[in-house]
């Protein structure tokens, strides 16, 4: 896998030149440039992971430059300040900028923010791939037909099931790892739960509440079925419906 680039935006060439070698010494690849347009053109024809964009460009508004760079990309954006620009700060921030590191700085501190700002990017990215993957992909299971578009499950006569948010991410889980084991961490961990404390009843009782919208015999569950001293598993054979109209089903 190549390495990740970053634009490094200043005018200032001993600062430059630091910046540039404390990045290639971490394992990025490293682009420089002092001009708004220069900027510009290297966000448009090549792979850049993150700007780090210096406030004060000589003759040139890092701000402005910074508004520039939002109407054309979401590149990620790290304004370098000086100590006293907390105006310049804000206004970055609302601007656009992901972050800012204050002149002067620690290396440390700036390997730590620009990670810290490629991890949230690669998430916000993932989500976005993932969003749209979903879209209009349907999960059929036993009759009953489960929309992420609408975050709606209808049943077998064709009638919503009155889901919350919560059961259909649970129902989504399950969907997605039919007949595969899951414990109680697990189902903490895909639908996001963390906050939840494992050693109380918090995700029985979403799985008991997801069993009386879906299951014929709340009692005795055929599709959500209990793994004693485990979790639980998905039972049931899981249809998925794409938009293109091709299936797979999941064993």
């Amino acid at each position: 896998m190549s390495a990740q680039t970053i634009l490094v935006v200043e005018d200032d060439a001993k600062i430059r030149t630091l910046l540039r070698n404390v990045f290639e010494a971490e394992g990025f690849a490293v682009l420089e440039s002092t001009r708004g347009q220069s900027v510009l053109d290297l966000i448009r024809t090549k792979r850049v992971s993150l700007v780090t964009l210096d406030i004060h460009l000589g003759s040139e508004n890092g701000l402005d430059l910074a508004r520039q760079i939002r109407r054309v990309s979401s590149v990620p954006i790290i304004m370098v300040t000086g100590q006293d620009d907390v105006i310049d700060r804000v206004a970055g921030l609302e601007i656009g900028a992901d972050d800012y590191i204050t002149k002067p700085f620690h290396i440390r501190e700036v390997i730590a923010r620009v990670r810290s700002v490629l991890r949230r990017a690669a998430i916000t990215a993932e989500v976005a791939h993932s969003a749209a993957a979903e879209e209009d992909t349907k999960y059929i299971f036993d009759g009953m037909t489960a929309d992420p578009d609408r975050l709606a499950l209808v049943d077998r006569v064709g009638k919503d099931c009155g889901l919350t948010s919560g059961d259909f991410k649970l129902l989504m889980v399950f969907l997605k790892h039919p007949k595969r084991v899951l414990s109680r961490d697990q189902l903490m961990d895909l639908t996001g739960g963390r906050e939840w404390n494992p050693l109380d009843r918090a995700i029985d009782n979403q799985v008991a509440r997801l069993r009386k919208k879906i299951e014929h015999d709340p009692a005795e569950p055929r599709l959500i079925k209990t793994v004693r001293g485990i979790g639980y598993t998905f039972s049931c054979d899981v249809q998925v419906l794409q938009s293109s109209g091709s299936s797979a089903k999941s064993a």
